[in-house]
């Protein structure tokens, strides 16, 4: 067993866990509303404008060359994303400026705060953790969302979805990127860091969608 296929199977029950939230179950069968839909790219602008900064820190404070050279690549591919979510909103309706000065819910902000504890405090390799849940979690999950919002939406072109769509099943080649860094890690210790900060990256992410499920009930409620 290769160590990116332990990784996937030791936090499989994780994984699990993530795909049973009503919220998520719910919206790849039917869809969202626009206020929600606006509701998950607000707290996806709060986390995807630091992955730069993260990553640049991660890349700052370990020595492993091979490492450091992957975690550049990812910089110069996830630059600049977050400009894309703020194109989305502002595509249907949203007031991205609004956003830009705003900040993510309190799910969102633990998430981001671990991510830069986890680097700063346990290891620059902790950040591989977050890379496997959001990078995985989205080929896996993006276009089958984008699929059902347009139809509950009553939408027929892509616009207001450039994000999703570009982390969807096209960013399949990222994954591979990742599975291929992982497997270089032969160290024990590494590996438990990788594993170990997976799990908790599910339970986090999770969280902002337990949230924004909450959050929606509540506004149904209204």
């Amino acid at each position: 067993m290769s160590f990116y296929e332990q990784l996937v199977a030791e936090t499989a029950d994780s994984r699990d866990a993530f795909l049973s939230i009503p919220l998520v179950r719910n919206t790849i069968r039917n869809g969202a509303a626009r206020s929600l839909y606006l509701a998950f790219l607000t707290e996806a602008y709060h986390h995807v404008k630091h992955t730069f900064r993260l990553l640049a820190l991660a890349a700052s404070r370990t020595s492993d060359v091979r490492y450091q050279d992957a975690l550049v690549e990812y910089m110069e591919e996830e630059r600049g994303h977050e400009k894309w979510i703020l194109n989305d909103i502002q595509a249907l309706g949203g007031d991205p400026d609004a956003v830009r000065h705003g900040q993510g819910g309190p799910a969102c902000r633990i998430m981001v705060g671990y991510a830069y504890y986890a680097i700063q405090h346990i290891s620059p390799y902790a950040f591989l953790g977050s890379v496997h849940v959001l990078e995985g979690m989205s080929v896996l999950l993006a276009d089958q969302v984008a699929d059902a919002l347009k139809s509950s939406l009553g939408l027929e072109s892509d616009t207001g979805f450039t994000y999703l769509r570009t982390h969807g099943s096209l960013d399949s080649e990222h994954v591979a990127f990742f599975r291929k860094l992982v497997d270089g890690f032969d160290d024990q210790k590494t590996q438990r860091i990788i594993i170990d900060n997976a799990s908790i990256f599910y339970r986090l992410y999770g969280s902002i969608f337990h949230d924004l499920g909450a959050r929606a009930e509540l506004s149904h409620a209204a």
